[in-house]
């Protein structure tokens, strides 16, 4: 996931994209969170490879991983 998840802050805000392009990680996950069927997405952006779409859902499990703190 490291290497297809990149971070650039002179690209796209510094939100994290695929392989350096200027397409955002959220895109990808807006897209499939709307039930675009991945071979869809794959026909529509012909650059990103399954892989890609693969490391946006990992990244986004990883960043969901966090605890949480209530003030009390």
């Amino acid at each position: 996931m490291t290497t297809r998840i990149t971070f650039n802050p002179d690209q796209c805000g510094g939100r994290p994209c695929i392989r350096g392009m200027r397409i955002r990680v959220k895109d990808v996950l807006d897209l499939l969170a709307a039930k675009v069927p991945e071979n869809e997405i794959l026909e529509d952006f012909p650059y990103l490879e399954p892989e890609d779409i693969t490391a946006c859902l990992e990244y986004a499990a990883a960043e969901a991983d966090h605890a949480v703190l209530i003030a009390r």
